[in-house]
């Protein structure tokens, strides 16, 4: 894998693990909402502020544990490239669709109009799409290695 996608899957993998940390603030506050009796829109906020807070530590792990296992194998530019971006997606895509529904309430399960859900489940979309992607193309080159 080039230095290039190397560093940058760190990267964003630590800026994205940053922000699930983030995440554990409100999910905290909904944890201490739900405690006090609160109702069914505190316990899908904990939903929401649970997932948010798990989304963003795990891709940002992923990311991080994509990079230090691709440095092991002979990746072409090209197939680099679709393994980096396709995890950039995925990890910021999640992040993103989780905060947002951490704040609106939207699941992002379908597309609804012209609204936060949507944005939601767009978002969802691009990461689902940009992770089979790159683990579609890191199976193929962690298959087609020379064995010694």
């Amino acid at each position: 894998m080039p230095t290039r996608h190397h560093s940058l899957l760190i990267g964003h993998g630590a800026l994205v693990f940053i922000l699930g940390l983030a995440a554990g603030v409100p999910f905290l506050w909904a944890l201490d909402a739900v405690a006090a009796g609160g109702g069914a829109v505190e316990a899908e906020a904990l939903r929401a502020w649970r997932m948010a807070h798990l989304e963003g530590t795990l891709n940002g792990m992923m990311m991080i544990a994509v990079a230090a296992a691709a440095k092991q194998l002979t990746v072409s530019e090209g197939r680099s490239s679709i393994i980096t971006w396709g995890l950039i997606a995925t990890g910021w895509g999640n992040i993103l669709a989780s905060f947002v529904s951490g704040m609106t309430g939207g699941r992002g399960l379908a597309f609804t109009g012209i609204d936060w859900n949507t944005l939601t489940f767009t978002l969802f979309s691009i990461a689902i799409v940009g992770v089979i992607a790159a683990f579609v193309v890191l199976a193929l080159v962690a298959f087609s290695q020379p064995s010694d």
